[in-house]
C-alpha cells in the first residue's frame, strides 16, 4: 500500500492525524495521508520537527549499538515504534548481534500490518499493537511475555512517546511501572521534547507555541522541563553523558547536523537499574 497515493485500507480514519504518520512524513516516508502531511507541515512552521526527527532516529541507532556492545543487551521493547523505517532497532542490533530479539509495540493497527507485512514472522522480531498508556497491557501481554526473558536485562525504549501522554494520563506512573517490571541489569532509554524554560527564554517560548500547535491538531505533545524528564528514570542510574541534547549523546560520525532550537528542544538519555 503506498499512502501517499491515498489509498485507503478498510477501517482506517483518515480524516483524524495519527502520531505515528506524522512521524513517517517528517522522516520522508510515504506511509501517511493529506490530514497526517497537514500536520507535519504545521509543526515544521514553528520549530525544526523534520530536523528534529531525523536527530531522534541516529540517536535512537547509537543507543541500541551502544546497548548491544557495551551493555550486552539483546533484548528489546520498543514502545511507540511507529511504521517501520531503515535504521529499525532490529537492524541495528542484528548488525551486531544477529540472535538479539525486539518487540515492537504501537497503538496504531496501521503499524502491525505494515511490520509484518516487511519483517515477516521471525525468531527474532514482534509486533503488538498497544497503547503505552495501559502499560500493564504490554507487560502481561502473551507475545512479550513469551517472546523475551524477563530473568534477563532487557532494553526498554521510549522514544518520542511519553511527550504524546498528557499530565492526566500520569506519564510518571507509566514510567514507573515499566521500570519496575524490568529485571536487574536491564536499561530504559527515552527522547521527549524538552521546554528550557528561563534558561533560554527564546526558546522556550518556541517551545510553549509548538505545543500548542501539536496540542490543537494531534491532542498531545508536551514540552516538559528537564526535572520532569529525569523523574521518568526514577532511581535508574544514568548512563554518561546523561540527560542532554540529542547530538550530545555520544555522537558518532556522520550523524545529522542539528540546527540551534534542537539543541533545547529535545533531550534524550539512558540509564541503568541496579
Amino acid at each position: 500500500m503506498a499512502a501517499s497515493d491515498e489509498r485507503v485500507p478498510a477501517g482506517l480514519d483518515i480524516s483524524r492525524p495519527n502520531i505515528a504518520r506524522v512521524y513517517d512524513y517528517t522522516l520522508g516516508g510515504k506511509d501517511n495521508f493529506a490530514i497526517d502531511r497537514q500536520v507535519a507541515e504545521l509543526s515544521h512552521q514553528v520549530m525544526p520537527a523534520e530536523a528534529g526527527a531525523r536527530g531522534n532516529r541516529a540517536f535512537l541507532r547509537r543507543v541500541v549499538r551502544y546497548l548491544v556492545t557495551e551493555a550486552g543487551i539483546h533484548q528489546f521493547i520498543d514502545i511507540g515504534s511507529g511504521l517501520p523505517t531503515q535504521g529499525n532497532v532490529h537492524e541495528v542490533a542484528h548488525a551486531i548481534e544477529p540472535s538479539a530479539r525486539v518487540v515492537y509495540v504501537d497503538n496504531d493497527p496501521m503499524v502491525l500490518v505494515h511490520a509484518r507485512a516487511i519483517l515477516g514472522r521471525t525468531d527474532a522480531t514482534e509486533v503488538i499493537t498497544a497503547d503505552v498508556r495501559r502499560p500493564e497491557e504490554i507487560l502481561s501481554d502473551p507475545t512479550v511475555t513469551g517472546f523475551l526473558d524477563f530473568d534477563r536485562p532487557i532494553g526498554l525504549l521510549l522514544f518520542a512517546i511519553l511527550h504524546h501522554v498528557t499530565d492526566e494520563e500520569d506519564p510518571e506512573g507509566i514510567a514507573r511501572t515499566l521500570r519496575d517490571a524490568l529485571p536487574p541489569g536491564s536499561y530504559m532509554a527515552l527522547s521527549h521534547f524538552h521546554n528550557p524554560g528561563g534558561a533560554n527564554p527564546r526558546y522556550a517560548a518556541m517551545a510553549v507555541e509548538a505545543e500548542k500547535v501539536f496540542s490543537e491538531n494531534l491532542g498531545t505533545g508536551r514540552f516538559r522541563t528537564r526535572d520532569e524528564i529525569l523523574a521518568y528514570f526514577g532511581d535508574f542510574g544514568l548512563v554518561e553523558p546523561g540527560l542532554v541534547p540529542y547530538h550530545e549523546w555520544r555522537p558518532a560520525f556522520g550523524d545529522p547536523q542539528l540546527p540551534e532550537a534542537m539543541h533545547h528542544l529535545a533531550v534524550g538519555g539512558a540509564a541503568r537499574k541496579k
